[in-house]
């Protein structure tokens, strides 16, 4: 079979016009075209199907968990040496002033 342009050239200006005056149409369709063969593929559309085994489907499924109320504040417990805050009292810190 020769496939010279002479030949073709028909078939390409009809596809030229075809896209020109519904290109958008064509893309939308083939968008929606293709999500439902990628649904059918994850579904399971490829897959051999043999009689002598039992059906066996796969779900997805969402669990929509309640907020809980927030933890109670940390208690912090500050540790000190009763001398340190006897020496802090008298003025005596124990800590070079520098005079």
């Amino acid at each position: 079979m020769n496939l010279n342009p002479t030949v073709l050239d028909p078939v390409f200006q009809f596809l030229d016009w075809v896209i020109a005056e519904d290109g958008v149409y064509l893309f939308l369709a083939f968008v929606w075209l293709s999500l439902i063969l990628i649904a059918w593929i994850f579904n399971g559309g490829l897959r051999r199907k043999f009689p002598n085994q039992p059906d066996v489907h796969a779900s997805i499924g969402i669990i929509i968990q309640p907020h809980a109320s927030p933890p109670p504040p940390a208690i912090i417990i500050h540790e000190f040496d009763p001398l340190d805050d006897c020496r802090n009292l008298r003025g005596g810190g124990g800590e070079d002033t520098g005079g």
